[in-house]
């Protein structure tokens, strides 16, 4: 009986460690499937297309030593795809280049530059400010100043962008603005044919502060500023009605228009007659000569602001707007759009917008709770730290959002 009974004892402790073998075996072929399904998520969201099998088993070996450092680095094996550059990026930067938002646009200087820039892990900051732009290396036609066929070209030939994007020409050795006047993506032609043709050249820079500080002039809107730079073409009584000025527009102008002061030497030149829509026009800048534009509507208001020059001044250090964060170690004052480019991003407002873009475009939803505001807080300060590397911000966005 007692030899039975130890049988027994033996038989079940042999079932219960060929079990327990088991389920440590089943439980190492799950987790090895998690990691292996979170590369492929982390690499989908990136680049948008599933990743071969050798770079899927590299990611997720890199996902199982369990490290930041080292998930991080499985992260930015997918910014190296050519579909991250073709697609992800270049559809990421397009509604940037247009008043409508809208990604159906074609290829441009615009979206070409920051294409390339990214891809160069450029200080993204530089893209307000850099006497860069990015060409084809072998498209044909060549970059021209008065016509976009270049670009367009180039998306019809369905070459990688990844490795068929030169930026190592100058812009101002193509666009003819000077050295000294150009400002990223602010002075390519498509941007002047979007934000400085016509008008006033206050377009471009409400559409710069939308696209790159995720703020519209309402958002910033600050009654309490000083009107002192307020142009003469903004009536102080609209519709005989003075509140509708100290109480409205104000609030707006009073900021705008002495930063926008920065781009009175810009226009975008077309003719308007042979060419009502502006698709052979171009870039122009006047040293020393404030655009004709800056006077128009002059005698809305006579004793308003008279644009003489290039100078800006930032109003918005003081007052509500002073939550932009602005880097105090820069003067709130110069001249030219590349030094009132360098104020704008150096703000706070300008990393916050750019890690919120990415994680929106990454994970599929806005920020929505604590959990995702911490994360968004935490990329941000990793993307100062890492040089304003925005592939870094890439990569963290699709670990956060990988699943678990």
């Amino acid at each position: 009986m007692r030899s039975w009974s130890t049988a027994r004892r033996r038989f079940r402790n042999g079932v219960l460690a060929t079990f327990a073998i088991l389920l440590a075996s089943l439980t190492s072929l799950s987790t090895w499937a998690d990691t292996r399904d979170q590369a492929k998520r982390i690499y989908d969201r990136i680049a948008g297309v599933p990743p071969d099998e050798a770079t899927i088993t590299a990611m997720a070996d890199l996902l199982d030593n369990g490290n930041q450092t080292d998930a991080v680095a499985a992260a930015m094996m997918a910014t190296e795809a050519d579909e991250f550059y073709t697609v992800t990026l270049k559809n990421f930067a397009a509604p940037w280049t247009n008043r409508d938002q809208s990604v159906f646009v074609p290829l441009n200087d615009y979206t070409a530059t920051v294409v390339g820039m990214v891809r160069d892990n450029y200080d993204f900051r530089e893209i307000l400010r850099a006497d860069v732009i990015c060409v084809g290396r072998n498209t044909s036609p060549g970059y021209s100043r008065t016509s976009n066929a270049h670009y367009e070209a180039l998306e019809r030939s369905g070459a990688s962008l990844k490795d068929e994007l030169d930026c190592t020409t100058p812009q101002s050795s193509l666009t003819g603005v000077p050295a000294t006047a150009t400002a990223g993506v602010m002075t390519t032609r498509a941007a002047a044919k979007a934000f400085f043709i016509d008008g006033t050249n206050r377009a471009m820079f409400r559409f710069t502060l939308m696209n790159h500080m995720c703020n519209d002039l309402e958002q910033v809107k600050d009654v309490t500023r000083v009107p002192d730079r307020i142009r003469q073409d903004v009536s102080r009584s609209p519709g005989g009605d003075s509140r509708l000025f100290l109480n409205g527009c104000i609030g707006c102008h009073s900021g705008m228009d002495p930063l926008a002061g920065a781009y009175a030497y810009y226009d975008y030149a077309y003719d308007v007659d042979a060419d009502p829509d502006g698709e052979s026009g171009q870039i122009v800048y006047t040293d020393g000569a404030v655009a004709s534009k800056y006077f128009n509507n002059d005698n809305n208001f006579e004793h308003g602001f008279i644009t003489t020059d290039d100078s800006w001044l930032n109003y918005w250090r003081d007052g509500q707007n002073a939550l932009l964060g602005w880097n105090t170690s820069l003067p709130a004052s110069g001249n030219g759009a590349k030094s009132m480019g360098w104020e704008l991003s150096n703000s706070d407002a300008f990393a916050q917008c750019q890690v919120e873009k990415v994680f929106e475009n990454v994970c599929l939803h806005p920020v929505e709770d604590d959990a995702d505001r911490a994360q968004i807080t935490s990329m941000v300060s990793s993307f100062r730290a890492n040089n304003y590397n925005l592939k870094q911000v890439y990569a963290e966005s699709a670990l956060y959002c990988k699943g678990l």
